[in-house]
């Protein structure tokens, strides 16, 4: 009897390790899965400033979509905005936003993965833009390991803790600097140089280009303006008469600083109203000045300096200026020009570099724009796509308008002015679109760049922001 009742204690004791096996296993599964769904979409690049990690609108990472899907890639979480047309940047699981709500101007903190609100902080703006567009921010933040750094449309320069959203520092740009008011407002966005804040403040008559400590806020250098813009020939211009400086010039444009290594030096490349000006980053001493701007007195300069090796690309789309492709000299201290043509007349985005060509939307209107293929070193139009609305349907899907894009995983991710996101693959000899997808959340005007942060993408418009699945399955 004692050996029967052993015998079943024993088995018992046997069903009940088998079940806890069983059960073990299941847990196991689930945290392999859950692992691999954390992995999943931790693995991939932050996108912590304008045109992400490189400053150059590419990204490395891997493992995308082909193709989208015929109800376009997966929605995982969308989002009402304020008024605002700077991009959103992404670190780690933080995305911070900087747009317009009523009076305010309100950075805002979310998670990435599902949109629910972190953090935000908020200052009064009394903007008003004077040709009747959107009354928001227009440039993209800036975040580092612990801070995040944002240029509001009437200069407030603005530094929080990434985690909490507190104060740290701010600085009122427009009022310690003498700054001619801007066409649009304030559109460049800050960039991080060896623990210098660069900031396009555009201040008279010397201070066009400010280094701020990051740290604190303060001032540790001015650059750009008077002094080496006095007596440069006005070059693309007719006779190419000598700048004669005005105190009511603007100086700040809406392009941001890039910061390159030439010939060994470490240069700050900035596309001001006037032109191109090289700095040294750690005193604001400036290398060379190049002019570059249109005639046109109501004109802007916008994109972002092209840099490759010791080239330099400008653009933009105001009457007869197009484009210049310069090269640096060797010790860093003048340029030459190798080629210039209405080639390319980029308006805002900054065109894609991708083996020896550049991809990128031309034209200053709805009505001229164009998605074109440039060979950088010569200029030779290499393909042209007609994307005017004005061709079409007003406002519709069927064209990318003045669109903007982004290189991942060796495709061009592509954002149209209305909306429409499309998936290009580089190709020199052709244009060769793989899909594209009206994305239902978007209207006209989508004037901010994609941004890809651990397979996320994220589409700023008027006033959604949406992020999608690029995950291949």
């Amino acid at each position: 009897m004692n050996a029967l009742n052993s015998a079943g204690l024993l088995a018992t004791q046997f069903g009940a390790w088998l079940s806890g096996l069983r059960w073990s296993g299941v847990v196991l599964v689930v945290g392999l899965w859950w692992s691999a769904v954390a992995a999943r979409g931790s693995s991939g690049e932050d996108w912590p400033q304008l045109l992400g990690p490189r400053a150059n609108g590419t990204s490395v990472e891997t493992g995308l979509l082909d193709r989208w899907p015929t109800n376009g890639p997966r929605l995982l979480w969308e989002a009402k905005t304020g008024a605002g047309y700077g991009a959103p940047s992404v670190r780690g699981d933080l995305l911070v936003l900087h747009h317009r709500l009523g009076g305010e101007e309100v950075v805002e903190c979310l998670q990435a993965a599902s949109g629910r609100p972190r953090w935000r902080y908020g200052y009064p703006s009394r903007f008003a833009d004077p040709y009747g567009y959107n009354n928001g921010p227009r440039s993209t933040p800036l975040l580092t390991a612990d801070r995040c750094y944002c240029f509001g449309a009437e200069g407030k320069l603005t530094c929080l803790e990434l985690k909490t959203g507190k104060l740290v520092w701010q600085r009122d740009t427009a009022a310690d600097w003498n700054v001619p008011p801007a066409f649009f407002g304030v559109g460049s966005s800050p960039v991080l140089e060896g623990g210098l804040l660069l900031v396009m403040v555009g201040g008279q008559p010397n201070s066009g280009l400010v280094a701020f400590d990051a740290a604190n806020g303060k001032t540790v250098w001015e650059s750009v303006g008077e002094k080496n813009w006095q007596g440069q020939p006005m070059r693309g211009w007719q006779g190419e008469p000598a700048v004669k400086w005005e105190t009511s010039e603007k100086q700040a444009s809406y392009s941001t600083p890039v910061a390159a290594t030439i010939h060994g030096q470490r240069q700050v490349l900035c596309l001001m109203r006037q032109g191109l000006v090289s700095v040294n980053p750690t005193n604001g001493s400036v290398n060379f000045s190049f002019w570059f701007r249109s005639p046109v007195t109501d004109s802007v300069n916008a994109m972002d300096p092209v840099v490759v090796d010791d080239l330099i690309l400008l653009s933009a789309a105001y009457y007869k200026i197009g484009s210049v492709l310069l090269r640096v000299k060797p010790g860093g201290r003048s340029v030459e020009e190798v080629w210039r043509s209405p080639v390319l007349e980029a308006h805002w985005t900054t065109p894609i570099y991708r083996d020896g060509f550049v991809y990128a939307f031309s034209g200053r209107n709805e009505s001229d724009a164009r998605f074109r293929c440039v060979e950088l070193r010569t200029g030779k139009l290499m393909w042209d796509r007609d994307e005017r609305w004005a061709a079409h349907s007003t406002r519709t899907p069927s064209v990318y308008g003045r669109g903007s894009c982004i290189l991942a995983d060796g495709k061009l991710i592509v954002l149209g002015e209305g909306g429409l996101l499309g998936l290009f693959r580089p190709n020199p000899q052709r244009a060769e679109e793989i899909s594209r997808f009206q994305v239902p959340q978007l209207h006209h005007p989508c004037w901010a760049a994609p941004v890809l942060s651990r397979k996320r993408l994220f589409l700023r418009g008027e006033d959604r922001l949406v992020c999608l699945d690029l995950a291949r399955p």
